[in-house]
């Protein structure tokens, strides 16, 4: 049976200080670097599933978001806090002598990407939007996003096996969490900093005022990389219907839809995830 230490042999872990961040990075391969970005609460594991193959035909970089996993937890900032991921990544791209990658953004990661790709396009080769939240299309389920605040916070709240498994099973209902994925989550979450950083986190990101910093078709219109909108059948917050209307206004994208997976396709596809980034990288 696969495990996360046995799918992440070959890889190594680094820990890169700049101005303003200490960042966790699983990193392995060669060549044209792509960054890979979970989602909110997340870590960098979860592509641990991914980096071993598609480090065979690129340079995989999955990194503990500012926050969140292992990485620094800095002060949040007034007006868009958000801004604070991207400052993290140009600063940890500039600290790795990057000067232009690809991006995988999944769920929260999305946002980040997408971020990337309208307002710093010099330093943007390709763009993978994975389930991508982050857009206003008109279209929101306030009910989903309900739930996802209700489980977040209760598992921060009171980490227990239970309470995290459930959160893990909002994102994967259609089956795919492991008893050694909870206890990765579990150990994660108890860390007394993390909690408080992940609990500020995600009252920031249910305020009100957060709406202003969602991105609107406008927005996305701006985006000249080339794009693959990796969505799935299941996904609980924004369907099929949400890629295809951004894949119209984002020019040279196409859309990929993954069968019978929720919020974690990398992850409960593994195989047919990387065969699919695999084929749009070498486009």
């Amino acid at each position: 049976m696969s495990t996360i230490h046995i799918d992440l042999l070959g890889t190594q872990t680094k820990y890169y200080e700049t101005a303003n961040y200490r960042t966790r990075v699983i990193e392995t391969g060669a060549g044209m670097p792509l960054f890979m970005f979970h989602g909110g609460g997340g870590h960098a594991e979860t592509y641990a599933r991914n980096m071993t193959r598609l480090g065979q035909v690129c340079r995989p970089i999955a990194p503990d978001f500012i926050w969140h996993g292992l990485s620094s937890k800095p002060a949040f900032s007034k007006g868009n806090w958000l801004a604070q991921f991207t400052s993290q990544i140009l600063e940890l791209m500039d600290a790795m002598g990057i000067e232009k990658a690809c991006f995988e953004g999944e769920s929260l990661g999305g946002w980040i990407a997408m971020d990337m790709g309208i307002n710093h396009p010099d330093r943007v080769e390709k763009l993978i939007l994975n389930t991508a939240w982050g857009m206003n299309l008109g279209n929101d389920k306030a009910e989903d996003l309900s739930s996802l605040r209700e489980t977040s916070l209760n598992a921060l709240n009171n980490p227990t096996r239970e309470l995290i498994r459930k959160r893990l099973e909002w994102l994967m209902p259609l089956g795919g969490v492991t008893e050694e994925l909870i206890d990765l989550r579990v150990a994660l979450w108890k860390r007394e900093e993390t909690r408080q950083s992940l609990t500020t986190y995600y009252e920031h990101l249910f305020a009100p005022e957060c709406e202003q910093y969602l991105f609107k078709l406008d927005d996305l219109a701006k985006i000249k990389a080339k794009t693959l909108l990796l969505w799935t059948e299941k996904n609980p917050l924004a369907g099929p219907d949400a890629a295809y209307a951004m894949s119209e206004v984002i020019a040279g994208s196409r859309v990929y839809i993954v069968d019978g997976a929720a919020h974690w396709p990398q992850w409960e596809r593994p195989e047919e995830h990387d065969r699919e980034v695999t084929a749009f990288l070498a486009e």
